[in-house]
């Protein structure tokens, strides 16, 4: 057996606690060990306690000094657009102009840009953009991601997206979730109860047959897929076996919150025009709800969820990046962290939860990942500060020491 001790961390940052998404006070409870340490065995965390204990523990250990610097569970990314191909550098430039989203959809620009970069690209090309991505991740602690489709909007196209997923889970050190989006807009070939009909008859059986996603996601929204629409979508792929998550109330409050709580989705995404019946329909039925901060200030907006409000609720929230090449260019958790504290008003520790523990949950992973606790993957990163609040507070700078992955260093010093 191999074994790893991990020493002298000035805060041990564990989130031990309650086996279930953690909500109100519980997700300020980060339950720090001082000077500790962990000792690692095939992967696994198997004691976690202070430094001394470890050492008592360890005397044929690989040991890792962490040298007074913080160490945390590796961040869960629980809602990002990993695979897709090209930039979208002329969006970006009209939006600093002053266009709107909707305008520079309308324009030629938005998804239907990346869609046609997307196709063009076969799958080695798009799997040689993503691994170069899997690295930004990995280089900002974080050690899972959820992944969505989305950018082929054909049935082979979608399933080459999701392939690539699969080629990078097997051959990158970055865990991914994958997730079908193929209902993330109507291609201009087709109108929308064509386009339906194929995701529902063509693309869902493929690929629940060939195993090829978890979860299944609509964009829940005006011009895109309404109410209606989209639980015809949501529907169909529950009854195949995949799970549920639903990109809602972004640019309008057009329901997606309700209709996540009517059909029991594991989270509902964005819902930064969601209001208090939204919150009251997540809350009957306990959807998390995943909160993309990063996709509010790259478009320029100040319109932020109400965080706090779900967190008063009761409500496991989720912070995730929304790392995509339109609206959230960022693979960057700590910057998120930062938005989430001073736009959103979520305290540190509120903050360092959702990116960790509730995002665990959110992906089915909760028991196995998100804390560093005896018995779960060994998936952590060291930061070169004191305290862990520094990691939301130094914005625009890496902090990041190294990162590990089931107990193995994938990324830094």
């Amino acid at each position: 057996m191999k074994s790893l001790a991990v020493l002298h961390a000035s805060q041990l940052v564990t989130l031990a606690g309650p086996q279930q998404p953690r909500v109100g006070s519980d997700m300020s409870d980060l339950a720090i060990i001082r000077d500790g340490g962990m000792l690692i065995t095939d992967g696994k965390i198997d004691i976690v306690g202070s430094s001394d204990r470890i050492e008592r523990n360890a005397s044929s250990a690989e040991i890792i000094d962490a040298g007074g610097r913080v160490v945390l569970p590796g961040f869960v990314d629980a809602h990002t657009h990993l695979v897709f191909a090209g930039n979208r550098l002329d969006d970006f430039e009209r939006r600093a102009r002053g266009e709107t989203y909707e305008q520079i959809a309308k324009a030629g620009g938005g998804i239907w840009s990346t869609v046609e970069k997307t196709r063009a690209a076969s799958g080695d090309e798009l799997f040689a953009q993503a691994q170069k991505r899997t690295e930004w991740f990995l280089r900002c602690g974080t050690t899972t991601v959820e992944a969505k489709s989305g950018y082929g909007l054909t049935v082979e196209d979608e399933l080459k997206i999701l392939r690539v997923m699969s080629r990078l889970n097997e051959e990158t050190p970055l865990e991914i979730v994958p997730t079908f989006l193929g209902a993330h807009a109507v291609p201009r070939e087709m109108d929308a109860d064509e386009y339906i009909e194929l995701v529902i008859d063509e693309m869902l059986p493929r690929i629940a047959t060939e195993k090829l996603a978890e979860f299944c996601d609509v964009f829940c929204e005006r011009g895109y897929f309404d109410v209606k629409q989209s639980r015809r979508i949501l529907t169909a792929a529950r009854e195949l076996g995949l799970r549920l998550r639903i990109h809602a109330d972004q640019l309008t409050n057009s329901g997606g919150a309700k209709l996540a709580a009517e059909l029991e989705a594991t989270t509902a995404d964005h819902l930064e025009k969601t209001d208090e019946q939204g919150i009251a329909a997540m809350k009957s039925v306990d959807v998390q709800p995943v909160l993309l901060p990063g996709s509010v200030y790259a478009l320029g907006s100040t319109d932020y969820p109400r965080a706090r409000e779900m967190i008063e609720t009761g409500l496991a929230v989720v912070l995730a990046t929304d790392f995509n090449p339109g609206s959230s260019p960022t693979p960057s958790m700590p910057m998120i962290l930062s938005v989430a504290c001073t736009q959103m008003k979520m305290s540190p520790e509120e903050a360092t939860t959702a990116a960790t523990i509730n995002a665990a949950y959110s992906l089915s992973r909760g028991s196995n990942i998100g804390s560093l606790e005896r018995g779960k993957l060994a998936n952590f990163s060291i930061f070169d500060c004191q305290d862990y609040r520094e990691i939301a507070y130094w914005f625009g700078i890496p902090r990041t020491h190294s990162v590990y992955l089931r107990g193995k260093r994938v990324a830094g010093a």
